[in-house]
């Protein structure tokens, strides 16, 4: 798989962790659809380094799906952790 399709898989994983997890974020639509790029990345290196799963050539892996929409509702959650919702302070 090249960079273009992870970063399609990451906003589609960016969408469906956004679906899974309502709410506002800190960031709007941008920051979650950035956060779920990245959490694509870092679920897909995580299944490989700690599960010894190579990350598939398939589009349409379950397995590849499932560790992208992981990875970006950690990072969603992580980063709702540390910058909260940013719209209630003022």
């Amino acid at each position: 798989m090249g960079i273009v399709s992870w970063l399609v898989l990451g906003l589609i994983a960016g969408v469906i962790a956004k679906v899974l997890l309502p709410g506002r974020d800190p960031g709007g639509v941008i920051g979650t659809t950035l956060i779920g790029i990245v959490g694509s990345f870092i679920g897909g290196w995580l299944s490989t380094k700690f599960l010894n799963e190579p990350i598939p050539k398939d589009f349409g892996e379950p397995r590849m799906w499932v560790a992208s929409i992981a990875g970006a509702l950690v990072l969603l959650i992580a980063y709702r952790l540390l910058f909260g919702n940013s719209r209630e302070r003022r």
